[in-house]
C-alpha cells in the first residue's frame, strides 16, 4: 500500500512519539539532584527537582493534547500537600501543567521551523501556604524535527550559458536547494539532486548542484538553447524523501567554429560605362552561420584584369562586400572585367583549424554596357590667334570633335552665343573652322572665350562642349594722345631755361617693345622764340622749358 505525503508524516510523528514516551517512562524513575543538562555549563547545586528530557515531536496531528513530561519533586509525597506552577514562553498559551501531578502537555501542533525550543520555568508551592518548597528551575521544551519540508530552489529558476564545442564536463551552472528542516538531525535536510530533463546534453554532480556538459561538440548552429529540470530530494535521495525542481535554461554561446561560404560560385553584374567612379557596382556577401564577432569578415580582390579598377570594403552592419569603381569605365576600351574574390574570417579560433580554411573564393564579372555619349572634342582647349585687321570671313583655325560610341555618329557644329553675343565669329556645321563674322579691334577685346558645341546628327541631345581662346593681334592703328589737357602759367620774373611743364602722351597700341614718342612745336608756336620745346628722344616722359628772351 503507497502512503502520500500526509499519512507519511503522521506514521513518523506516531513512531517517533512512541519512542519518546518509551525513553521517557524508562528514565522517569531515575532522579537527579543537579541541574538539566542544557545548564550544564554552570556550578552544579543539588535540586530536590525530578524530571525527564523534555522533547515535542512537531507537526503533531492528534485531537488530544501531547504528553510532554513530568515535573516532579522529592519533596512531594504524594499528599496533595504540593502544587506545580508553570511560567515561561508558551505557559498557559501552549503548554499546560496539571498541578497536582506536575504533568506537561502542549496543546497546539507545533513547528520547529518556526520556533526550535521553548524556555519554561517550573515552581513547587505548598498548597497551604503558597510558598515555595523549592527553587525555581528553568528547563527547555525542544521540537523535535519530521521530515515536512521539500527542499526549494531559493534562486530558481536559474539561466546560463556554456560555449558551444566544449568538452565533457565543462561547468555551467551550480543550483542549491535549501531545506528547512533540521540539518543536525536525521537526513531530513540531506540532499542529493538529479536531473529529471536535460539528458544526455547534461548532467549534475549529486551532491554539489553543480550542472556540467555530458556530450561532446554540442552545435549552437544546430541547437542554441536547453531547458533542464533539476530535482532535489531530501533524506539522502530515498524512498519516503520530499522533493523539489527547477528549471535552468541554458544558452550555448557561440565559438568561431564555421568558416564564411559564398552562396555561388561566380556572381555576373552589368554596369553602364557612364557610372561615376566611387559608385556602388555591386553587393555581395558570404554566409557565416557564426554570430556577433565571430561572423565579421573581410573581403579581398586577389587576382583578375580589374584589379586597379574595381575595389571591395566590407559594409561592418551587414558584413557585405561592396564593389566600387575606382577609374571611368570605358566600353570602347574594354567591355568586361572579371574579380576573384575570398572572403574571410577576421577573427579566427586556432582551435577550429583543423575543421577547414577559414575563407572561401568567388568570382565576379562585371559586364560595361555602352552609353551613347556626346561627342569629344580633340582638345579640352583650343588657343587660336587672329590680326584685328583680320577681314570678315578670315579663317581663323579649326575644332574637330567626334562620336566615341560605335555608331560614330557624325557630329555637326556651333557657337554657343552666350559666350559670343556679338557674333564676331562664325563656325562651319560640318568642318568646324572658325572664321571672323565682324571687324575686330584689339584694344576693344584682346581675348575672346567661346564655347563650340559638337552634336550628334543623330541624337542632337547628346551635346559635347569644347572651349577655344581666341587672341587679337596688334596693328598700329591709333595715333599718339597726349594724357591730359595742358594749361600753364609762368612767372614774370622766370629765368631762361627754367622747365614750366612736362608733357606726355599715350597710344591706345600695344607693340611688344613700347611705345616711342617724338614732340615738336607746331609751326604756329614755333615762331614764339620766348619758349622752346625739348624732346627726349622717345623718353616717355619728354618736357616742355621755355626761356623768358628781354627785347
Amino acid at each position: 500500500m503507497k502512503l502520500g505525503k500526509v499519512e507519511f508524516c503522521h506514521l513518523l510523528q506516531i513512531i517517533a512519539l512512541f519512542l519518546c514516551l518509551s525513553g521517557m517512562n524508562q528514565a522517569e524513575p531515575s532522579r537527579s539532584r543537579s541541574k538539566p543538562y542544557f545548564q550544564s555549563g554552570r556550578t552544579r547545586t543539588k535540586r530536590s527537582w525530578v524530571w525527564n528530557q523534555f522533547f515535542v515531536l512537531e507537526e503533531y496531528m492528534g485531537t488530544d493534547p501531547l504528553y510532554v513530561g513530568k515535573l516532579h519533586s522529592d519533596v512531594d509525597k504524594g499528599d496533595g500537600s504540593i502544587k506545580y506552577i508553570l511560567s515561561g514562553e508558551g505557559a498557559s498559551s501552549i503548554f499546560i501543567i496539571d498541578e497536582n501531578t506536575g504533568d506537561i502537555h502542549a496543546t497546539k501542533r507545533l513547528d520547529r521551523e518556526e520556533q526550535a525550543y521553548y524556555t519554561l520555568r517550573a515552581q513547587a508551592l505548598d498548597r497551604l501556604t503558597n510558598k515555595p518548597v523549592e527553587p525555581e528551575s528553568e528547563f527547555v521544551i525542544k521540537i523535535q524535527d519530521i521530515n515536512d519540508n521539500e527542499p526549494k530552489f531559493l534562486d530558481g529558476p536559474y539561466t546560463a550559458g556554456v560555449p558551444e564545442m566544449s568538452p565533457v564536463g565543462t561547468s555551467v551552472v551550480q543550483v542549491t536547494a535549501t531545506d528547512a528542516d533540521d540539518p543536525t538531525y536525521g537526513n531530513s535536510a540531506r540532499v542529493v539532486y538529479s536531473i529529471l530533463q536535460g539528458q544526455p546534453y547534461f548532467s549534475v554532480e549529486p551532491k554539489t548542484g553543480v550542472i556540467k556538459t555530458a556530450l561532446p561538440n554540442m552545435d549552437r548552429e544546430a541547437k542554441d538553447q536547453y531547458l533542464l529540470v533539476i530535482q532535489a530530494k531530501d533524506m539522502v535521495g530515498q524512498n519516503g524523501g520530499l522533493s523539489g525542481t527547477t528549471s535552468v535554461t541554458v544558452t550555448l554561446t557561440d565559438v568561431n567554429d564555421n568558416p564564411p561560404r559564398f552562396p555561388r560560385r561566380s556572381y555576373q553584374y552589368n554596369v553602364p560605362e557612364s557610372l561615376p567612379v566611387a559608385s556602388v557596382v555591386a553587393r555581395i556577401k558570404a554566409a557565416d552561420a557564426d554570430v556577433g564577432p565571430n561572423a565579421e569578415m573581410e573581403y579581398k580582390i586577389v587576382d583578375g584584369d580589374g584589379l586597379g579598377v574595381f575595389k571591395i570594403s566590407v559594409d561592418k552592419d551587414t558584413q557585405e562586400g561592396i564593389i566600387t569603381i575606382q577609374k571611368e569605365l570605358d566600353f570602347e576600351a574594354k567591355t568586361s572585367y572579371t574579380l576573384r574574390i575570398e572572403a574571410a574570417n577576421m577573427h579566427v579560433d586556432p582551435r577550429f583549424l583543423s575543421l577547414g580554411p577559414f575563407n572561401d573564393m568567388t568570382t565576379v564579372k562585371i559586364i560595361v554596357e555602352d552609353v551613347d555619349e556626346p561627342p569629344v572634342f580633340t582638345s579640352r582647349l583650343y588657343s587660336m590667334v587672329v590680326s584685328e585687321a583680320a577681314k570678315v570671313g578670315t579663317i581663323i583655325g579649326t575644332v574637330a570633335a567626334h562620336d566615341p560610341d560605335a555608331s560614330n555618329s557624325p557630329v555637326r557644329y556651333s557657337i554657343d552665343r552666350n559666350t559670343d553675343l556679338e557674333r564676331y565669329f562664325n563656325i562651319d556645321a560640318n568642318s568646324g573652322v572658325i572664321t571672323t563674322a565682324k571687324s575686330l579691334d584689339r584694344e576693344t577685346n584682346a581675348v575672346h572665350n567661346i564655347t563650340v558645341l559638337a552634336m550628334e546628327s543623330q541624337n542632337p541631345a547628346q551635346i559635347g562642349r569644347g572651349y577655344v581662346a581666341i587672341t587679337i593681334l596688334d596693328i598700329n592703328d591709333n595715333a599718339p594722345e597726349f594724357a591730359m589737357e595742358y594749361e600753364t602759367t609762368v612767372c614774370e620774373n622766370a629765368q631762361p631755361g627754367q622747365v614750366i611743364q612736362k608733357i606726355s602722351a599715350i597710344d591706345k597700341d600695344d607693340p611688344p617693345n613700347g611705345h616711342q614718342f617724338y614732340f615738336s612745336l607746331t609751326a604756329e608756336a614755333a615762331n614764339n622764340h620766348n619758349f622752346t620745346l625739348q624732346d627726349n628722344k622717345g623718353d616717355v616722359s619728354p618736357y616742355l622749358s621755355g626761356a623768358v628772351n628781354l627785347y
